[in-house]
């Protein structure tokens, strides 16, 4: 199901250089782009099925979105568990938290398995996405 997950993830970004960035332990302190994300950006990104798809496995307080994932944890108080650089890193590569997760890498192009020759050297999400999502993210308290 990884597999699949990341090539239809793969297809939604552009082909772009990416960023580099340095993890410090379970966390990416420095955005990506220098600045903070746009938080209604970040809602559009998170709620979009054909762009983040976080709700195919993933619930969240999003009322008006019919069926919400249940494989992964509650976007709900993702603001309150999580800091905004473990947020950055869980979604820019989450295997870099749980080799074993299922959740796609946003932000990597390499060493991916099974992905479509039209979609390689293109990351689900650009740099500015990335902070969009976790500045949307951090407005999640319980």
């Amino acid at each position: 199901m990884t597999a699949l997950l990341l090539v239809a993830f793969a297809s939604f970004a552009s082909a772009q250089t990416l960023v580099s960035y340095t993890p410090v332990g379970d966390a990416i302190p420095n955005s990506l782009t220098g600045q903070p994300g746009d938080v209604q950006r970040g809602r559009a990104i998170v709620t979009n099925r054909q762009k983040g798809l976080c709700l195919l496995c993933h619930s969240g307080p999003f009322a008006e979105e019919r069926f919400q994932g249940d494989l992964a944890p509650t976007l709900a108080g993702a603001g309150s568990r999580w800091t905004e650089a473990q947020l950055r890193l869980r979604i820019v590569d989450s295997r870099r938290v749980n080799a074993d997760t299922i959740m796609p890498s946003y932000y990597r192009i390499d060493s991916l398995n099974r992905v479509g020759a039209a979609w390689q050297g293109k990351p689900v999400l650009t740099a500015a996405e990335i902070e969009d999502v976790v500045a949307f993210l951090l407005t999640l308290k319980e």
